[in-house]
């Protein structure tokens, strides 16, 4: 990999609720040699911060890790990592907050927040890599400086209904449950359209699933009314933890596919016995899957007292995600450019697709497309473990 570098340092833990990864306040982040600064919105107290708090913990972690090997090209990576609940509006504070501290790139989470700020990002010229992999950001000519760095939910959602077609093997019912906000209904029409074009035999129904319930009985005798068989999830872990274990206290005949953020170790744990033989669509490598991308990560906790499995697949999520943006900044100061919001740009657009070392698929951008990634892995739950059932699957 091109950013394989080997440490046992230990990092000193970074303090309060912003976190810096290095360089002091003021410094400006186009000065040559000095710190390249980053925003960070990351949800530690919302409704996602089950998943997202692991994953903003990868970001930290692959910025300290960088910096303790001497940065990027010699310039260190400084972070400025704030909790915004999950809340639009604290987002959008936060973002203003970033472009006047002179961040060259933003680190985003949720869909509904990086939506609301597609114009500002443009109009501000940031590169914005989000936690959401809503199709709605991939085009350039929409959203020139939105990146998806992963499989994105449509076609997470395309696979998954391929995979329910050839596994059902007839006519079969399919009841989408997603998070009642943008993040969950994103994929949901483009899966019916997708039944239609492809002439599937699969029925389809969508059902929300509202914040802080503490069970999904009343959507499951809707969907078991519909005859659905197959119950694709497009929410967090916990939540979907709590319908499979509804599933197994109605011993209802139906098997969940579980897209990107319920696809992991907390589902299964969560979940308990209720887990095994449900299926995970999922463009991370998970802690046990021998990605050699996986030895940085782990090796960098184990240094902290910690691993990669306790943390979790996304922690590497995050991790690879600041990577390919921090590919895009070595990229510039190679080739001696300076490092701004438009250059990163025009560099993650015209760079070699970044080795993840096997986490992903290869990450390529182009002028045409900021869809990263094409393929995901699925995955079956066996005996508390994601078991690999397909590597590099594709609508």
């Amino acid at each position: 990999m091109k950013h394989r570098m080997r440490t046992t340092l230990a990092i000193a833990a970074a303090a309060g609720l912003t976190l810096t990864a290095c360089g002091g306040p003021g410094a400006e982040s186009g000065d040559e040699g000095g710190p390249i600064a980053i925003g960070v919105l990351s949800d530690l107290s919302g409704d996602t911060a089950d998943v997202g708090t692991p994953y903003s913990e990868g970001i930290q972690g692959y910025a300290d890790w960088v910096n303790a090997n001497g940065g990027i090209e010699g310039r260190q990576l400084e972070l400025k990592l704030n909790d915004y609940g999950y809340d639009v509006a604290r987002a959008e504070q936060l973002y203003s907050q970033y472009v006047n501290e002179g961040v060259v790139g933003i680190q985003g989470w949720g869909t509904a927040d990086t939506e609301a700020l597609r114009q500002k990002i443009t109009q501000d010229e940031l590169p914005f890599m989000s936690a959401s992999y809503a199709e709605t950001l991939v085009d350039p000519a929409e959203t020139p400086y939105n990146y998806v760095v992963a499989t994105t939910y449509s076609d997470q959602m395309r696979v998954a209904l391929d995979w329910i077609a050839e596994d059902a093997g007839g006519k079969s019912e399919v009841a989408v449950f997603h998070h009642d906000s943008p993040f969950g209904e994103s994929p949901v029409a483009d899966g019916k359209d997708y039944i239609d074009e492809n002439s599937l035999a699969l029925g389809y129904k969508s059902y929300a699933m509202p914040s802080g319930a503490t069970d999904y009985v009343a959507q499951l005798g809707r969907a078991k009314a519909q005859g659905a068989e197959y119950v694709v999830i497009q929410n967090v872990s916990s939540p979907a933890a709590v319908v499979a274990k509804n599933i197994a206290q109605q011993n209802l005949d139906m098997k969940i596919v579980c897209l990107n953020w319920c696809s992991d170790e907390l589902f299964v744990k969560l979940a308990g016995d209720a887990a095994d033989g449900h299926v995970m669509v999922q463009p991370f490598a998970p802690p046990n899957n021998g990605a050699s991308g996986l030895d940085d990560p782990a090796q960098f906790l184990e240094s902290k007292g910690s691993s990669l499995e306790q943390k979790g697949l996304h922690y590497a999520q995050g991790w690879y995600t600041m990577h390919v943006m921090a590919e895009g900044i070595r990229h510039l100061i190679k080739n001696g450019t300076e490092v701004t919001g438009p250059n990163l740009k025009t560099a993650l657009e015209e760079m070699d697709p970044v080795d993840t070392g096997g986490v992903t698929q290869p990450v390529d951008f182009s002028a045409d497309s900021h869809k990263g990634v094409e393929g995901t892995g699925v995955y079956e739950v066996k005996n508390g473990e994601l078991s690999e059932l397909a590597k590099d699957a594709t609508p």
